[in-house]
């Protein structure tokens, strides 16, 4: 089960979205995979999360926790019923809206403020009240936007960079944002982690995984020249590059169906 709520227009300069997921895996344990995307989300999750931490060993996930940007897919395990609140950020946003420093993509575990938020969202989220979960994050992060000013050249690049889904050069990226190349990487970097071209490969990215999820029998020739890929070798090279696979091969998974087998479960941390 799956849902999204859109944040209201005061919040739409950070956030795209707050979202739900549950799943029930029974006794048996299974893995998911999470597919790289153009968002960092804060998760609050609900029963038994799993990863692999650094030293190769399955380690449980505190709730919340940061999932940056990925350059390759991440590996989840859980088992029973698993539920999901979560808070979908603008890459250049998350850091300053949480008052943390930028840091690199992956599992970042934090300590903050927001953490006393996992009561209550616990309470909300086991009596079905969904709605009034995501309301209750989505006042929490009312209150710190008017706390944090936002940044006019970031918004402007980003929305930039979002209408194009990443097809646009570094050099247009800073002209929408008025600025010099060299202001816009540093403070975009210094904002987010990443380069502009980081962010803008992994939207680009994310829109031909989700056209091939969808619609997986897509010609990858026309799908390059609309993304703005050079041809359709330079468009396989990053798909597999990012998914681990290649672009034949994840339609060929998308048309079976498997999405819905337990232990081969592709997770997208959104819709």
């Amino acid at each position: 089960m799956h849902q999204e709520f859109l944040p209201p227009e005061e919040l739409q300069d950070t956030i795209k979205c707050f979202w739900y997921d549950r799943r029930d895996s029974g006794d048996v344990e299974s893995a998911f995979e999470v597919q790289p995307d153009g968002y960092a989300e804060i998760i609050f999750c609900f029963g038994d999360l799993r990863h692999i931490s650094s030293n190769g060993k399955l380690k449980s996930l505190p709730s919340p926790f940061m999932m940056g940007l990925l350059n390759q897919p991440a590996l989840f395990y859980t088992k029973n019923r698993l539920e999901i609140i979560a808070v979908r950020c603008f890459p250049w946003t998350v850091f300053d809206l949480l008052g943390l420093p930028s840091g690199k993509g992956g599992v970042h575990v934090f300590e903050h403020p927001i953490a006393q938020l996992q009561p209550a969202l616990d309470r909300l989220v086991r009596t079905d009240k969904i709605d009034e979960a995501a309301g209750y994050l989505q006042q929490y992060f009312l209150d710190a936007q008017s706390h944090v000013p936002v940044d006019n050249m970031l918004f402007k690049a980003g929305t930039a960079m979002s209408k194009a889904k990443g097809s646009i050069p570094v050099t247009q990226v800073a002209e929408a944002a008025h600025a010099t190349v060299r202001t816009l990487e540093r403070n975009f970097k210094q904002a987010s982690g990443h380069t502009v071209k980081d962010v803008s490969a992994l939207m680009r990215f994310e829109q031909v995984r989700n056209r091939l999820w969808h619609y997986p029998g897509a010609n990858l020739a026309s799908l390059a020249h609309e993304l703005g890929y050079t041809d359709q070798s330079h468009l396989s090279r990053e798909f597999k590059r990012y998914s681990g696979t290649t672009p034949a091969a994840f339609a060929r998974k998308a048309k079976k169906g498997k999405q819905f087998a337990s232990s081969d479960f592709v997770a997208f941390v959104q819709a």
